[in-house]
């Protein structure tokens, strides 16, 4: 597909109608945000992120985050369907398109066919591990959904741009809602004015939903994990802090979740792993909110806290913190008599 048809095919995306019912400011007054209050607002939340990076570094510093043991997705291989780019494939998969061409030798800016088949390589490490409920990685923009302590299912996930933040902390299911209407916020109202769109108070059910078919309702008031009707937007910061799954994703999790299921919204763009056979792995991201984390400090105090000084490979890992592909890599195995250098 050539840059223009592809980014042509991008813009499906309804960067407007994502989606969080949260309107801040004061709609008891009835008044629309002026441009000097919205920015007030946008300053405040990246305070917040702020606070709440602040204590997520200090509870790293004083106690680690337990050593991840699993991983989520893999290797296979997917055949090209008619209408698919591959923003829209590396959406699917949790994997950036840049690295999707690099891995199946194809330039970036190729015209690809149904029929083509695709060697998908997305492993991710699993943050932790929940008994029962969903667990979100914001940077690593992937969901875990667990049961009885066992990993049911993880998904991409789509989340809140830099100026509107997806939430940290713990909540739970409170609703369930098939094809629900958008009750569109007076802040996003106001930004519809702002970039001279058409201003819609209320979507409702249908096509042009952005919301989806499904619709999962938070006690992080006015958040929602949701579809939407842009699929290739999955996996990117685009949304106004809801969660957005693929259509058939938030299908599957609708199915096996209830109203009172738990959740976590975490934020941890590193994650080192040590799995079965003893290989360790890294897996680096974006600090997409920054909120100042130190991949390379974050990796050597984890690696101390699990006695893997000695068991890693440093120059791979300044090799995954240079690249951050947000994929697991490999820098090192744990076995007896091990001696990769200090870090």
């Amino acid at each position: 597909m050539s840059a223009s048809a592809r980014v042509t095919a991008d813009k499906t995306d309804p960067d407007w109608g994502i989606e969080s019912a949260r309107a801040p400011g004061n709609s008891v007054a009835g008044n629309f945000l002026d441009k000097k209050t919205d920015l007030m607002i946008t300053h405040a939340r990246r305070l917040l992120a702020c606070l709440l990076a602040g204590i997520s570094l200090a509870a790293l510093a004083n106690g680690q985050p337990p050593l991840s043991e699993q991983v989520a997705g893999g290797d296979s291989e997917y055949i090209v369907q008619p209408g698919d780019f591959l923003i829209a494939i590396g959406a699917r998969f949790g994997l950036p398109p840049t690295l999707l061409a690099r891995d199946n030798a194809v330039p970036y800016e190729a015209l690809i066919h149904p029929g083509q088949r695709f060697r998908i390589h997305n492993p991710h490490i699993v943050p932790a591990t929940l008994d029962d409920g969903i667990l979100i990685n914001i940077p690593q923009r992937m969901l875990f959904h667990f049961s009885r302590g066992t990993l049911l299912a993880a998904y991409p996930v789509g989340l809140g741009k830099p100026s509107w933040p997806t939430p940290q902390g713990d909540f739970k299911i409170v609703a369930r809602e098939m094809n629900k209407a958008w009750k569109v916020p007076m802040s996003i109202q106001e930004e519809m004015r702002r970039e001279n769109r058409i201003v819609l108070e209320e979507v409702p059910p249908g096509p042009d939903n952005p919301l989806g078919t499904h619709w999962l309702g938070l006690s992080l008031w006015g958040y929602g994990i949701h579809g939407t009707i842009a699929p290739s937007s999955v996996y990117h910061f685009r949304s106004h802090g809801c969660i957005r799954l693929h259509p058939d994703d938030v299908a599957e999790l609708f199915d096996r979740v209830s109203v009172g299921t738990p959740g976590r919204l975490i934020y941890q763009p590193v994650l080192l792993a040590v799995v079965e056979d003893g290989r360790i792995l890294l897996e680096v991201h974006h600090d997409i909110y920054e909120q100042g984390s130190d991949p390379a400090q974050t990796v050597r105090e984890l690696a101390e806290a699990n006695d893997l000084n000695q068991a890693i490979d440093w120059s791979k890992v300044e090799s995954v913190i240079a690249a951050q592909d947000g994929l697991a890599r490999e820098v090192g195995r744990r076995t007896h008599n091990t001696m990769q250098g200090k870090p």
